[in-house]
């Protein structure tokens, strides 16, 4: 996993972070993998498969894995009921969503040495 933990260079109020990290989006009955491109305390910017974007309602749910450097302690699942905002086509078959966090709740924290 790439992370780059630079603040993105923009005119948000809210500092966001350059992050490569693994989503999953609660798509019904399926999973559907996704990546991070950058994060906030209050949204998320991230890739999934363009065949998979219709899943992405305008509130949906989504599980986000933090990395230590963001956390400051270990990596933790988090739980997210997110809104989209828009959608973007991206390259290779990608479309990026920018979405704003509505609620998140911790998931688990890994025991220490997994």
């Amino acid at each position: 996993m790439r992370q780059n933990l630079s603040r993105a260079d923009d005119r948000r109020g809210r500092q966001r972070f350059i992050l490569n990290a693994p989503l999953i989006v609660a798509g019904g009955e399926r999973e559907i993998p996704a990546y991070t491109r950058d994060l906030s305390n209050r949204g998320v910017y991230f890739y999934l498969g363009s065949d998979d974007i219709a899943l992405v309602d305008r509130e949906f749910d989504f599980t986000l894995e933090l990395p230590p450097e963001i956390t400051l302690s270990t990596v933790c699942l988090i739980q997210c009921r997110g809104r989209a905002l828009r959608k973007e086509i991206a390259l290779r078959n990608l479309t990026g969503v920018a979405a704003e966090i509505l609620d998140y709740s911790i998931v688990r924290e890994p025991a220490a040495g997994a």
